[in-house]
């Protein structure tokens, strides 16, 4: 394995230039929708100390300038209801590993019409998780040639239709001094991730955010 250090501005033009380089247009009609339209589903996964979202927030404005339309979606909101994610207790984390992710929801209302040559109209969140219930969020129709970032944890390993997969990578030490007290009890999820799915080397880019200031690009 090795490490490249880059500084975040560097990461994130970086990123933009891979993610704007995937083609605009599938070139053949794969069924069931529009015709040619070609969408790149980019992952940006990691627990929540290393940020993901900020890194998805922070690709948004350049991949613009590159000409990409943007849909940011965040994994949180699409968690299943209290009643089930909570069936077994509010800290179990085999149940927050394996449960707690609406993966249907997620890949039927997102992924799958950004699929080659379907319509495009995805839906940016489908339940508030705080409130316990239904959004109400409108959908969303995303333009041929536009990039969807979804951001999450323990979103690598599940089969979802990703186009292109970026893991924030920390260490069990660093991962454990900057998770809150109060949600200390899914650390054994994360390691549970790390032992089965080994995401740094699952994703397509992987990247050691010890520090947030000074990330590293890892190859292996």
């Amino acid at each position: 394995m090795r490490a490249r250090p880059v500084s975040p501005s560097l990461l994130v033009e970086e990123l933009a230039d891979r993610i704007a380089s995937a083609p605009r247009d599938s070139g053949s009609d794969s069924g069931g929708g529009s015709g040619g339209g070609s969408w790149v589903r980019v992952a940006l996964d990691g627990a929540p100390p290393a940020r993901p979202g900020r890194l998805a927030d922070d690709l948004a404005g350049p991949l613009r300038l590159r000409g990409r339309a943007v849909l940011r979606v965040s994994a949180a909101d699409y968690l299943r209801p209290a009643s089930l994610r909570f069936e077994f207790g509010r800290t179990d984390p085999d149940v927050f590993y394996a449960e707690w992710l609406d993966v249907g929801g997620l890949t039927r209302e997102v992924l799958a019409p950004l699929a080659p040559g379907r319509t495009g109209r995805a839906l940016p969140a489908l339940w508030d998780s705080a409130r316990d219930r239904a959004t109400r969020a409108s959908y969303v129709t995303l333009p041929p040639g536009g990039v969807l970032l979804l951001d999450g944890a323990l979103l690598l390993g599940r089969g979802l239709p990703f186009d292109l997969t970026v893991h924030l990578s920390l260490s069990p030490a660093a991962l454990a001094r900057r998770t809150d007290e109060e949600e200390r009890w899914t650390l054994p999820a994360y390691e549970r991730y790390e032992r089965e799915v080994e995401p740094a080397k699952a994703a397509d880019v992987a990247v050691r955010v010890e520090d947030p200031r000074h990330p590293a690009v890892v190859t292996w």
